[in-house]
């Protein structure tokens, strides 16, 4: 059974957004220290990428890991202590060259949907 072009669509959205989530978190983390919940909302309402919670903290903690990332739990005066994110020095280094990789790209990609 061959796919819809509605189906193929959605299957490709989510491997196109799956790509882009680093790139996106990073460029949320190089305004500061923010918090994950608080970070979701901001990509939403920035890109409209609902990103969920099994989705977010893994891909935190993965950049956590690879030094990208660094993270500190907060007390806040009211409410539970939160975990806040904020990019390291290797981080912002490598946003740099994901900026350079994305605008190269994009610029090819663009000529390629309108060659005219």
């Amino acid at each position: 059974m061959t796919l819809t072009s509605d189906q193929v669509i959605e299957r490709w959205v989510p491997q196109f957004k799956k790509g882009l989530l680093e790139f996106i978190i990073l460029l949320k983390l190089q305004d500061g220290l923010i918090y994950g919940y608080e970070m979701a909302v901001e990509i939403k309402r920035i890109t409209s990428i609902e990103l969920a919670e099994g989705t977010l903290y893994p891909l935190l903690n993965r950049l956590k890991r690879d030094g990208l990332v660094d993270a500190e739990w907060q007390t806040e005066e009211t409410g539970p202590p939160r975990k806040y994110y904020q990019i390291t020095a290797k981080g912002a280094e490598t946003l740099e060259k994901m900026k350079e990789y994305w605008t190269k790209t994009h610029i090819s990609v663009l000529q390629m949907v309108d060659p005219s």
